[in-house]
């Protein structure tokens, strides 16, 4: 082989594994990422289930309130009626 090309294997050798050592290192920050967005996506699920629950119980509370005005507001009409 000749000098040149010794030194151009050389130097593609070098790149390949400068290449080869940042995939591994961005396939690592990858993972992590990773694992940090489904930690969010799950405090999200919990959080939206939190206010469904409590949106649910609070129409229950609306739903009772509007029904006992409408009885109060029918026995003041009768009531005044006399």
């Amino acid at each position: 082989m000749s000098g040149a090309a010794e030194i151009l294997v050389i130097v593609l050798s070098v790149v390949l594994a400068i290449f080869l050592i940042l995939a591994i290192v961005l396939v690592v920050l990858l993972i992590k990422v990773t694992r940090q967005i489904k930690k969010v996506a799950d405090t999200a699920g919990r959080t939206a289930s939190s206010v469904e629950s409590a949106v649910a119980g609070f129409a229950k509370v609306t739903s009772s309130a509007f029904i006992m005005k409408l009885i109060k507001k029918q026995f003041s009409k009768f009531k005044n009626r006399k």
